[in-house]
């Protein structure tokens, strides 16, 4: 196997647990979720739905493309970032949704908002097309970040 190939396995194989693991953490549809006082500007919840489908696809895309194109270090600096995000991403969830740590989640999703940016400047440099498509997960991760920061803000007002 050549290290292109197992890298864009990797990419795929990180797509894949951050997909299965936040399914496993992040539970909306409970009673404490529903309970919970949200930022004033929370997205419609059909939003969730319809981005997070997109944002797993674009960055398996993603992660394809940087093995195909990029040098050794550049694609092993970017899975290297990815994966930290995706601790960072699953730890919010967790978090978020388990022990309802508000302030730990705040800071992991911060952290995995802080490590998509230097994942979008390596895919602007293989593709800008693809980076274009790209950038709806690099703010939807920052609108993220800033609703946890919400939350944790509303959580000690109450």
């Amino acid at each position: 196997m050549t290290f292109r190939t197992v890298a864009a396995a990797i990419g795929i194989a990180l797509v894949l647990l951050y997909a299965v693991g936040s399914s496993l953490w992040v539970n909306t549809g409970d009673d404490w979720y529903s309970n919970l006082t949200k930022p004033s500007w929370q997205p419609p919840s059909y939003l969730f739905g319809l981005i997070w489908p997109y944002n797993f696809v674009v960055i398996g895309i993603a992660s394809v493309l940087v093995a195909q194109r990029a040098s050794k270090i550049t694609t092993s600096i970017y899975l290297s970032f990815f994966a930290l995000s995706v601790a960072a991403a699953l730890t919010w969830a967790f978090q978020f949704y388990r022990p309802h740590n508000f302030l730990a989640s705040a800071i992991a999703l911060t952290a995995a908002a802080l490590l998509t940016i230097p994942m979008t400047y390596i895919v602007a440099t293989i593709s800008v097309p693809m980076a274009i498509a790209f950038a709806p997960y690099q703010i939807w991760v920052g609108i993220a970040a800033s609703l946890s920061w919400g939350y944790w803000h509303l959580a000690r007002l109450s």
